[in-house]
């Protein structure tokens, strides 16, 4: 059984702030290595699942050399190779291979989730929200709609309560859900204890995998159109004059055939 796992920082127990999550901050030591044993823990959930390849890809943007390379190397259990310092969104060679589950570890929740710890989409200045045809989403959104253009389903969703309550609106009931923590605002939070919940995303995880035929395939409708709603009128700039991609005012529409064609548009493969 091949795994894949696709993690974010800001849905990790203990982190609340930006100040742990960005690379170079004394903070962020601590946050990197809560972040790693999170990816532990849904390791040791599907190796006991029964899984024969684990690759792990740092979705998170640090900032720096440090972004998509958050990880602390020499804690990662061993049965996982990873993924650093990629372009965001565009790892898709274990996809294409044939990957059996994807599990999405640390996720946060879309911009303007008032209960979303740290939430945003993408860019906290730029992208205000996104549409992918009619269903509002954020990362976790994204990261589904890339595996499910390969036909892998999300198996595995752990992050805080408004996250896990976002991904029930894509992805249904079947996938596993793991809340470690439930937000207060924006930057506070009531907290499930690290050693408590690694044992829940290991337990998650396991659960998970071993009725895998359950989880969502998140299929964009063809064709597809993507809606992004700009946050400031100095940031549409960036959108223009890209072939398939319409700006009217402040929002960017991205039409085409399908959802990969779609995103091309919208997020070209050398950006980050």
């Amino acid at each position: 059984m091949r795994v894949l796992i696709m993690s974010d920082m800001e849905g990790v127990s203990g982190i609340v702030t930006w100040k742990q999550v960005e690379g170079g901050s004394p903070m962020y030591e601590e946050g990197r290595r809560l972040y790693t044993e999170e990816i532990n823990a849904a390791v040791r959930g599907a190796v006991a699942a029964g899984a024969t390849e684990i690759v792990a890809v740092d979705c998170h943007g640090a900032g720096g050399d440090w972004t998509f390379n958050s990880y602390v190397p020499e804690l990662l259990h061993p049965a996982c190779e990873w993924v650093a310092h990629h372009t965001w969104s565009r790892y898709t060679e274990l996809l294409e291979q044939g990957c059996d589950a994807a599990l999405m570890v640390g996720m946060h929740a879309r911009a303007g989730t008032p209960d979303g710890v740290m939430c945003h989409t993408i860019s906290t200045v730029t992208w205000r929200n996104l549409w992918f045809n009619e269903d509002l989403v954020g990362e976790l959104g994204i990261n589904a709609a890339l595996c499910g253009h390969f036909g892998c389903p999300v198996a595995l969703v752990t992050g805080d309560e408004a996250t896990c309550r976002e991904g029930r609106e894509i992805l249904g009931d079947d996938p596993v859900y793991v809340a470690v923590k439930r937000g207060l605002s924006r930057y506070s939070a009531r907290q499930i204890p690290p050693v408590r919940a690694r044992q829940m995303i290991e337990d998650g995880a396991r659960e998970a995998l071993s009725r895998v035929k359950k989880g969502r395939v998140y299929a964009v409708g063809s064709p597809t159109t993507i809606t992004v709603e700009v946050e400031t009128v100095e940031r549409v700039g960036q959108f223009r004059n890209r072939k398939g991609v319409e700006v009217d005012g402040m929002k960017v529409y991205s039409r085409a055939e399908n959802w990969m064609a779609a995103w091309d548009q919208i997020w070209p493969q050398a950006e980050k």
